[in-house]
């Protein structure tokens, strides 16, 4: 059995064991504000801190370092943010910085037993750091050493293979452009990225299903929906600023369905803190100082984890029951016949599918599936909204396909107010793979960079996420460089992930912030510092942007306006371009110096490689502007049967043991991916602490626990079980027999081995674990005080 670690001592600040209160009912509004103005001031101070709002996702600004989720074309607010928004924000524009002396001060060993909220707290990183072999502490290395003892070791490899290029979804347009670049002329398709943790299963499942592996919707249309189904998702902690577009979705009539496990805040009621979006002031000063929010959600579906397939499914049954009764009243036949594939074999297994099946492996009742059904076919305009509460199952895939074949029975795709809408995670994850960060380039995109820069790309396909994990803990993969992200705490079995990490030569983090990943190395190890999106990026021709790609395939430009952190932080291009030097010398074509003394000259090549760039650099000083989606603008499906799919796939329920229950991994509102900026979750009523396990009042009862008790997890996957200790329980309204924990916390219990059909991404929203009392209370105790990750 694999046991989760601990690193040791407890940070000061964190005293005593998690406290439960009531949660927030309503989402944003007076708290927000409270909350964004508390870490400005405590980070940056209001000086700088009003001046970066002001240019937080602004045209002539830079694009937030948070979600994806899109700003409007035109008529942006003054303030054009949310709460996660400030808290990202001030977390890179913090006036505390960490230089040589920290890491003199701190060995990595005693750095390994703080919490990951404690690192974050302790500032910027402003000088590149090497870690040597046998060393115990980080020290000072100037850029090009560091750029050349990389090199070094890429060549002393004994394939180009034993490298791997990791990207987070924070790198811009440009970066991962050169980064992909840089891979590939070195020899390697190796390129992991975090969409393969998280929409991965979308990619896959759209692009089978339609011709396209992203979303079909635009902002407005929003505005022109009747009917909007958001499955497996959280705005109000995960895209907080969703919430605007889906009140005013509601202003204009629209009704609101949510399938989710737990009944969230964001659900609930909103209370926008924008006074902009108010005409009568004195209706903005009411609600924000009486907290009167605009309910959203008008129909909750509290489906099982990991049975939205099965209620989609019951939807559609009573759909198509129903179109029997009354004929064309339901379908769009006309669609169907002109647009569609395989409708009649599909209308077959969902007619043939029973009820007990689908109510089963849903976890609701008929009537409830009934209502559901009730408002999918009063509604003639759809949008089906998704994030990882879908992507993240083994049948991730074929359920978003299920999702998309309920869009497909009414049309809901190539017209304003319908279509499919999985909402990113990260600012320019989707941009990112439009660049080409993918282990399997395809043969056009091939072509195209080959003959740009003049060499031969390789063919033989990378590692996906998972696969790089492995292999490095097989010893195949023996240097890893991560742009961006946090590595460790955002993948699987963690102890496994962490051993694969320790058996590499090198491992290299290009980062703005100190984080675990930098704690558990390989023998020889590197922290480069860069830039952040808020600073100004000025190289030898002048002041640089960037671009970046958002959750509706719109590319904006993006603007540093700050004062670096330090004069020795080097930009996210320039570091690639640092490094590729040295390691390809006279192999490289590529005039490296001259691409990073003007981005314009990066833009152009994209231009001649990436389908939708044309005319790159004027059409991004002009405006914003939209890549071609042939689903969403003309109707056409660019898959080899060249109309939408209606996909058939089987329900495939989960069969739990007696005392075994469904867990799921969830965000904190005081956290973006894994970084943690505090230890409150004040919409699920958590506070000073992280490791809670979310229980049915019902089954804490049943299980002969208590609220507050203290447990331990263990999961299962066929022979495997990893064990979690120390949780405490807590009451929440969500399904029977499913229960909810944080991640990172919680990844110790995926196994590696565990991942989605089609797609590998890990599947860390169904697993199956049991729950025991713990025994040990002392150590218990101190456990939870620490709040550790490991």
């Amino acid at each position: 059995m694999k046991q989760d670690q601990s690193f040791g001592a407890e940070p000061p600040e964190e005293k005593a064991k998690p406290k439960l209160r009531a949660p927030d009912r309503v989402a944003a509004g007076m708290h927000a504000l409270a909350e964004s103005l508390k870490f400005t001031a405590r980070e940056t101070g209001f000086v700088r801190g009003i001046s970066d709002w002001l240019k937080i996702n602004k045209k002539d600004g830079f694009d937030c370092q948070s979600c994806a989720w899109p700003s409007p074309d035109e008529d942006r607010h003054l303030f054009e943010f949310c709460e996660n928004g400030v808290k990202a924000l001030t977390s890179e524009a913090t006036k505390k910085h960490i230089g040589p002396e920290f890491f003199r001060e701190h060995s990595i060993t005693d750095l390994q037993k703080q919490t990951d909220n404690w690192l974050e707290l302790q500032g910027r990183l402003v000088h590149p750091m090497v870690k040597g072999e046998g060393a115990t502490h980080y020290e000072p290395i100037e850029w090009n050493d560091a750029f050349q003892l990389m090199a070094r070791e890429l060549n002393a490899l004994p394939t180009p293979n034993a490298a791997a290029f990791y990207t987070s979804g924070r790198t811009s347009n440009e970066a991962a452009f050169l980064y992909q670049l840089f891979a590939r002329q070195f020899g390697t398709n190796n390129l992991p990225d975090c969409s393969n943790m998280c929409h991965e299963s979308s990619g896959v499942a759209l692009k089978e299903s339609i011709g396209i592996g992203k979303g079909c919707v635009k902002l407005e249309d929003f505005e022109h929906a009747d009917g909007i189904f958001i499955i497996g998702q959280n705005p109000g902690t995960n895209h907080p600023r969703m919430m605007t577009t889906l009140e005013r979705a509601k202003e204009n009539g629209a009704t609101i369905v949510a399938i989710n496990p737990i009944r969230e805040t964001g659900f609930i009621s909103v209370v926008n803190p924008n006074p902009q979006e108010y005409r009568n002031p004195l209706k903005f000063a009411a609600k924000m100082l009486f907290n009167q929010g605009t309910p959203l959600a008008d129909f909750w579906l509290p489906v099982r984890i990991n049975g939205d397939m099965a209620a989609t499914r019951g939807i559609m049954k009573e759909m198509l029951a129903e179109e029997e009764r009354r004929p064309g009243a339901v379908l769009d036949r006309q669609f169907i016949e002109q647009f569609t594939t395989g409708f009649e074999t599909f209308a077959a297994q969902v007619r043939a599918t029973p009820w007990d099946q689908i109510l089963e492996a849903s976890g609701l009742t008929r009537e409830q599936i009934r209502a559901a059904a009730e408002i999918a076919m009063r509604c003639k305009r759809i949008i089906c909204c998704w994030a990882m509460g879908l992507t993240q199952h083994k049948n991730a895939v074929a359920t978003i396909q299920e999702v998309m074949n309920f869009l497909l029975l009414g049309g809901n795709i190539g017209r304003p107010g319908a279509g499919p809408c999985p909402v990113r995670g990260h600012s320019n994850v989707q941009g990112d793979r439009t660049m080409g960060i993918w282990e399997r380039m395809s043969d056009a995109f091939r072509e195209k960079l080959g003959r740009e820069f003049e060499f031969t790309p390789p063919r033989e396909h990378g590692t996906n996420t998972v696969e790089t994990i492995k292999q490095m803990y097989d010893g195949k993969i023996r240097f890893f460089l991560g742009m961006g992200g946090n590595f460790l705490a955002a993948t699987p079995d963690t102890e496994y992930t962490a051993k694969a990490l320790q058996k590499c030569r090198v491992t290299a983090h290009v980062s703005t912030k100190l984080n675990r990943a930098h704690l558990i190395t390989g023998e020889i190890a590197l922290i480069l510092p860069c830039l952040g999106r808020s600073e100004i990026d000025r190289q030898r021709s002048g002041e640089q942007f960037v671009t970046v790609e958002d959750s509706m395939g719109i590319i904006n430009s993006s603007r540093g306006h700050a004062k670096p952190a330090s004069e020795r932080l080097l930009s996210e291009p320039a570091i690639v371009a640092g490094l590729a030097k040295p390691t390809l010398g006279s192999r490289s074509t590529v005039d490296w110096d001259a691409l990073i003394a003007n981005y314009d000259r990066i833009r152009d090549h994209i231009e001649h490689v990436v389908p939708g760039f044309e005319d790159f650099n004027a059409r991004i000083r002009e405006d914003v502007f939209y890549l071609p989606n042939d689903a969403r603008d003309r109707r056409k499906f660019n898959n080899p049967e060249g109309k939408a799919k209606f996909i058939v796939s089987e329900l495939t329920p989960h069969q739990l043991e007696p005392g075994q229950f469904l867990m799921t991994t969830v965000r904190s509102h005081d956290q973006f991916n894994t970084t943690i900026y505090g230890l409150n979750d004040r919409y699920r009523g958590v506070y000073n602490g992280r490791r809670v396990i979310f229980m049915n009042a019902d089954d804490i009862k049943a299980a002969g626990l208590q609220q507050g008790q203290l447990v331990d997890l263990t999961s299962y996957y066929k022979d495997e079980t990893h064990l979690a200790r120390y949780f405490m329980v807590a009451p929440i309204e969500i399904a029977r027999g499913c229960t909810a924990t944080y991640f990172p916390e919680a990844n110790v219990l995926i196994s590696i081995n565990n991942s989605a059909d089609g797609s590998n991404t890990p599947v860390s929203k169904s697993v199956v674990i049991s729950i025991a009392p713990s025994i040990d209370t002392a150590t218990a105790v101190d456990r939870i005080r620490r709040d550790a990750v490991l």
